[in-house]
């Protein structure tokens, strides 16, 4: 069942893509939940967190998708109704845009979908750093999510459960839990 359009017309479910907080936490309704990968794009932490992982004046850093030539990121995909789009529009409003990708499901299928990316030049973007400047800034940043040390943990943690493999996350993470 899919929402109706100005029209009157039944609008089909979208498939979105989650690659940072939306694997492990959901807080919308979804009609489906399965692994996917996108192709061409790689997981960074380059993205700065002033609404959730950080506050403006000391801004968290969370993750976004980078366009990577032949790497595959692993994350996980919703079935959704049209009408979620305006609680994760909500959600993702710190620089984050909806782009249209192209989804493999469980591995097989393929399927078109969208997924919210924060581009170069965002309001918000942080872009890259050393290792250890990165890490710093996740231990001292907290918002009204949580600390950004947590958001880290929690994603690491459910790679690791999707069995993907992120060298940026992870070794952000022993930077992080390191020091």
């Amino acid at each position: 069942m899919g929402s109706a359009t100005e029209d009157g017309s039944a609008q089909a479910p979208v498939w979105v893509f989650g690659y940072g907080s939306l694997i492990w936490r959901p807080d919308f309704p979804f009609l489906e939940r399965r692994p996917a990968t996108v192709t061409g794009w790689a997981r960074r932490f380059w993205q700065g967190s002033h609404d959730h992982r950080g506050v403006p004046d000391a801004p968290g850093r969370v993750v976004t998708l980078v366009p990577a030539p032949g790497e595959t990121c692993i994350g996980m995909a919703y079935r959704i109704e049209h009408a979620v789009f305006d609680h994760l529009d909500y959600r993702e409003k710190n620089g984050y845009e909806r782009v249209a990708v192209s989804l493999t499901l469980d591995g097989t299928e393929i399927a078109d979908g969208v997924v919210y990316i924060a581009p170069v030049g965002n309001h918000a973007f942080l872009g890259d750093a050393p290792m250890e400047e990165m890490a710093r800034q996740i231990r001292r940043s907290a918002g009204p999510s949580g600390n950004n040390v947590d958001y880290l943990v929690e994603l690491a943690d459910a790679l690791r459960a999707l069995g993907a493999r992120d060298a940026h996350v992870f070794a952000l993470e022993r930077a992080v839990l390191e020091n």
